[in-house]
């Protein structure tokens, strides 16, 4: 799993013009999921994220979690995040999981944040999405579950 997270005072996500998720002070989550990924990556990845301190202290200092500060998250399936650009123009997506594997990962991950009891809100997989956002700091940090980093 690959994900972009961007830190954000608020986000929203719309389909058909229609807001069908939106956050204030959070984590905007854009989450890729390949054919190998499985429940191990959820978990890693999901406590990663839950637990990344790139929340502000009363000193300004990135010492706070989504789960100190009591966050709001965004999650908004995105399998372009598996582009590969290797050969060409025309990114490939070839190791993006089907939806038959990413949809129920997908509801796995988004099942596991839940658990932590912060409001969790999220896009329409596979539909077209706009997602707009105002990034806070800006703050955005790439996170692969295969690499673990």
């Amino acid at each position: 799993m690959r994900v972009v997270i961007q830190r954000v005072k608020e986000s929203k996500v719309k389909v058909n013009e229609k807001i069908i998720g939106s956050i204030r002070n959070g984590l905007l989550i854009l989450l890729g999921i390949e054919e190998s990924d499985a429940m191990d990556d959820i978990d890693w990845l999901s406590n990663k994220i839950l637990n990344m301190r790139v929340f502000s202290d009363k000193n300004g200092l990135m010492n706070l979690s989504v789960l100190d500060i009591k966050g709001e998250l965004l999650i908004v399936s995105q399998f372009t995040l598996h582009a590969s650009t290797k050969k060409g123009n025309r990114p490939s997506f070839i190791k993006a999981a089907k939806p038959d594997i990413a949809i129920p990962l997908y509801e796995k991950f988004i099942t596991k944040i839940k658990e932590y009891n912060l409001k969790v809100e999220t896009g329409e997989f596979g539909a077209d999405m706009k997602v707009s956002l105002i990034n806070d700091g800006p703050v955005t940090i790439i996170i692969d579950s295969k690499n673990k980093e």
